[in-house]
């Protein structure tokens, strides 16, 4: 294994040291218990917003602090859950009277973290509302989660849903608008090789030189199913043709598309993915109206890469356009 780390055991808090002095203009980093605030703390009459999970997906969550997204991330160690002592603090310091939203993934941990983190600032007075983020269509259940895992999909549950708390909606309407997304944004990924977790050591699956991963999740996860190498093209239907059909997609409707790196990918793959995926959704009628290409949901070195696809109808465009100014996005 090599990586740039000192002691693995400190690779997440000296990662946050360095993001927070990096970033100073935009956030905060809070030591004891860690989680990441956006400068200045929480705007007056605005719902905050506040995410979190596992380190190792930079620049999910703390990469996403700022204007136009979340209030508060909340970093557990490497692929693992934050604890609800972190997860308080974070809550409570997004408050500013209007309420706060919890986008929560799904996995086991982050869900039952986050509901005992809810259930102790609601009898603290604060009014917490939450959404669950299950965005992959890859497999019903994992080594991490019951039903679907949330994945790169949480990238516009966050912006969109940001958006909307920045222009003034209450936490009813975020929350609704949060929900929109959820109903109509799906993903599915591709990993060509494993990613090697910093204190274990060792790649989190065995996979061949001459094999892919179909399916794969962000911790990791085994696929699908195990094919052999094949073009960019092959494998890019494999991840399109899924997600298209569970969403139900249909002649004349827009959408975004958004094709997520796991870590390792160059751009330039990237782009020969989306290339084709754009293809394959305009033979079925699809109109591409708004992209993302690149590294914001990773699985540390992963080679890999995930295409997401959401809905969109004229509020949810209007709000992904909204001005956003984070580490990791920014327009």
């Amino acid at each position: 294994m090599k990586k740039l780390l000192n002691d693995p055991q400190d690779a997440v808090s000296e990662s946050l040291e360095g993001f927070g002095q990096a970033h100073a203009d935009l956030v905060e980093v809070h030591v004891a218990p860690p989680y990441v605030s956006r400068s200045g703390g929480a705007v007056p009459g605005k719902v905050g917003l506040v995410s979190g999970g596992g380190s190792g997906h930079e620049p999910l969550h703390a990469g996403f602090v700022g204007l136009g997204m979340l209030d508060a991330a909340v970093p557990g160690a490497v692929f693992t859950s934050p604890t609800p002592d972190q997860i308080v603090p974070a809550i409570l310091g997004a408050d500013s009277g209007a309420g706060v939203l919890a986008i929560v993934k799904n996995y086991t941990g982050d869900v039952l973290n986050f509901e005992t983190a809810v259930e102790l600032v609601e009898a603290e007075g604060t009014q917490v509302t939450s959404i669950l983020v299950n965005d992959d269509v890859a497999v019903e259940d994992s080594l991490y989660t019951a039903g679907r895992r949330g994945v790169a999909g949480t990238v516009a549950v966050e912006k969109i849903a940001g958006a909307a708390a920045e222009r003034g909606d209450d936490l009813g309407a975020v929350t609704e608008i949060a929900g929109r997304v959820v109903a109509n944004v799906r993903s599915m990924g591709v990993a060509l090789t494993a990613c090697t977790v910093p204190h274990v050591g060792k790649p989190s699956f065995d996979l061949g030189d001459d094999e892919v991963e179909i399916g794969i999740g962000i911790h990791g996860e085994p696929g699908r199913h195990r094919i052999p190498m094949a073009p960019a093209d092959e494998i890019t239907q494999r991840l399109v043709d899924p997600v298209a059909d569970d969403l139900g997609l249909s002649g004349g409707e827009d959408v975004l598309l958004f094709v997520n790196g796991m870590g390792g990918t160059p751009l330039s793959e990237l782009y020969v993915v989306y290339r084709q995926a754009r293809r394959l959704l305009e033979g079925r009628g699809v109109r591409v109206t708004r992209s993302l290409v690149g590294n914001y949901v990773t699985s540390l070195e992963m080679q890999g890469a995930s295409v997401t696809v959401l809905r969109l109808d004229d509020e949810l465009t209007a709000l992904w356009d909204a001005p956003v100014h984070t580490a990791a996005l920014r327009w």
